[in-house]
């Protein structure tokens, strides 16, 4: 197990890296001046020339890329502008501040926002779905594949605006959606979220139903199930203790991936309810072209997936017994 986590481990460092390395070209590589794009549209020439300077385009591509991965590791000076502490994923010359720090101060509210509506999705995705399983062919199996399809096919833009309409601005059910830090008003912080966690959680409630009960199908089917009816086991215990051990498998294989997606932005749900998370910082940094916020955010969505990935990986074998890993 442990030779199995380390070498997953090096093999996501190794991703992280060659991900971070495709990010710098292309920003760098590619577009005719990168320091207008790092600038921002709206940035006065000796802005423009310090932005140059700092970014190394006087120097080799490879050196500027080397440059740019040490000082995630260790730091990194900006004349006119300072030193940039580890972890530095560069340096906005729109806010004119450390683009980690900025990402930090963004990260509660896009945490906030995924943790909520995973727990909702986690809880009525996977139970709906094994009650459809049990059910199957059944009304309430019908209702529930019918209901999913729908979820499935909605926009959270769409499901969001006519949620903020009649919830809010018309019937006042809830509260206007935004972000409080929970260490200062918990009651606010879950007033505040609770309609973006509902609309956010609805696609991925109809996802998870979809592959949970179709999973949960074919596990009822297999031969070990069967053996432990014929055993006389209760009812509960084959459910739980087989056949959904065997379905949790995909469910989480999923999730992590979904997870690591949420925590990387929800764009479009954080841009529908106006809440300053990872994802509305993205949008921000293309409409004013700061080009170091958005390689922070692009790399920040793929570290985040990878380490899901790990995460996930090595709960296989907790789930399933059947898994081993070496």
């Amino acid at each position: 197990m442990l030779r199995f986590l380390t070498r997953r481990t090096l093999g996501a460092l190794v991703t992280l890296v060659v991900v971070a390395a495709v990010t710098f070209f292309l920003f760098f590589a590619i577009p005719a001046d990168p320091a207008r794009l790092a600038c921002g549209k709206v940035c006065p020439p000796e802005t423009l020339a310090l932005a140059r300077h700092n970014l190394g385009l006087d120097q080799p591509l490879m050196t500027q890329f080397v440059s740019w991965l040490a000082g995630i590791v260790v730091g990194r000076d900006y004349p006119g502008l300072g030193h940039c502490p580890a972890p530095c994923l560069g340096y906005s010359f729109v806010n004119r501040a450390p683009v980690f720090d900025t990402i930090l101060d963004r990260m509660p509210a896009t945490i906030s926002l995924t943790i909520g509506a995973a727990v909702i999705f986690l809880i009525f995705g996977v139970g709906t779905g094994i009650i459809a399983a049990l059910r199957q062919g059944k009304p309430l199996d019908k209702i529930a594949s019918v209901s999913s399809l729908v979820g499935a096919s909605v926009q959270i833009f769409f499901v969001g605006t006519l949620a903020l309409y009649f919830f809010v601005y018309q019937n006042h059910i809830f509260a206007q959606p935004k972000y409080v830090p929970i260490t200062d008003d918990p009651v606010g912080w879950f007033a505040g979220l609770l309609l973006p966690w509902i609309v956010l959680a609805i696609i991925f409630t109809a996802n998870y139903t979809r592959m949970t009960r179709s999973t949960m199908v074919e596990n009822l089917s297999e031969d070990y199930v069967r053996t432990a009816r014929a055993k006389g086991m209760p009812a509960r215990t084959v459910i739980l203790r087989f056949a959904l051990r065997g379905t949790l498998t995909p469910i989480i294989t999923i999730f992590g991936v979904d997870l690591g997606t949420l925590i990387g932005g929800a764009i479009i749900t954080e841009t529908t309810f106006g809440i300053q998370g990872i994802g509305r910082l993205s949008v921000r940094a293309v409409t004013y072209s700061d080009l170091p916020m958005l390689m922070a955010t692009v790399v920040l969505a793929a570290a985040a997936i990878v380490v899901m990935n790990v995460i996930v990986d090595a709960l296989y074998a907790v789930i399933d017994p059947r898994v081993r890993l070496s």
